[in-house]
């Protein structure tokens, strides 16, 4: 049976949940909601779907929902929603603050109801098909840089962009921060356009982590360091490449005592694994890839990342 699903928010993330969710052979797409009237209808149009300026409307008719509002609303749209058993997957950055995300975890539980939370990065291709290879890292580099987007100038780049990856290292790593080092500068906006973080993690692996708004291009890369090996994984390319000693060299005394694989990923974009795993969750009532838990240690991780910057 299929699920009865909306879109609430369908600016430039959004219409693309409604595009998926609309064809999506497990969801039955009922409505689209924005405050922008126009908006709605048009993406509503696109989709063969009703629109909603007011999502209050939506209790009672649908089943789950996907809110993809600017960050400032998302605890105020969630909560009534989860209230009245409508499960809910709720776009990164969870909430603006820990209080919040600990409320809609605690009335998720209460209701027995799926809240995910949308670090769309999990379901990259190259981040799933490098986790099987990453066992010990001991240093990670991370680059995310992109152009300047004054529609989130509301939020600076640590909740805009770094926070991706720092719900990637958690998932990679799997462990507690336990100390970090954080720089920042604004060029663009009255929040930091520019951030740098050092993180040490309490298993000895160190992570350098940047993140730029002021960029013309779009990079996204991640490197992690293990004993033996070196994964390199291009976000935005998905792409993977592992570089290892060959099997039963102790010393590389040239290139050619190094494999170099790189495994073929699958062609879907992450947002449909991202949101087929969302259904799949409601329909089966399995827990979340990305669960309200882990949103809240990227926003718990991300504040404590402000609290601490230096300029």
């Amino acid at each position: 049976m299929s699920i009865r699903v909306a879109v609430i928010g369908v600016g430039s993330l959004g219409q693309h949940h409604a595009r998926i969710l609309g064809k999506h052979p497990d969801s039955k797409l009922e409505f689209v909601v924005d405050s922008d009237a126009k908006r709605a209808e048009k993406i509503a149009k696109a989709n063969k779907v009703k629109y909603l300026t007011n999502f209050n409307e939506l209790i009672e008719k649908v089943d789950a929902v996907v809110i993809s509002v600017p960050t400032p609303y998302h605890y105020q749209v969630a909560k009534p929603l989860l209230q009245n058993g409508i499960h809910c997957l709720v776009e990164k950055p969870f909430t603006l603050n820990v209080a919040e995300a600990e409320e809609l975890i605690e009335i998720a539980k209460s209701k027995n109801l799926v809240l995910q939370v949308g670090h769309v990065e999990r379901f990259n291709p190259a981040i799933i098909a490098a986790a099987p290879f990453i066992k010990s890292p001991k240093f990670i580099e991370v680059n995310r840089l992109g152009p300047y987007d004054p529609r989130t100038s509301h939020i600076g780049v640590v909740l805009d962009l770094m926070i991706h990856d720092l719900d990637i290292l958690f998932y990679l790593v799997k462990d507690k921060v336990v100390s970090l080092e954080a720089h920042r500068a604004k060029i663009l906006s009255d929040t930091e356009d520019i951030a740098k973080v050092r993180l040490r993690y309490a298993n000895g692996c160190v992570a350098d982590v940047s993140a730029s708004r002021v960029s013309m291009e779009k990079y996204r890369k991640i490197r992690v360091f293990q004993p033996d090996s070196y994964v390199s994984i291009d976000y935005a390319g998905k792409s993977l490449k592992v570089y290892a000693k060959k099997e039963g060299k102790e010393k590389i005394a040239s290139l050619f005592d190094i494999d170099v694989k790189k495994p073929k990923l699958p062609p879907n974009e992450p947002l449909f694994y991202e949101l087929d795993n969302f259904l799949s969750n409601v329909s089966e009532g399995k827990k979340p890839a990305v669960s309200g838990e882990q949103g809240r240690d990227a926003v718990e991780l991300a504040l404590n990342i402000l609290k601490n910057m230096q300029f």
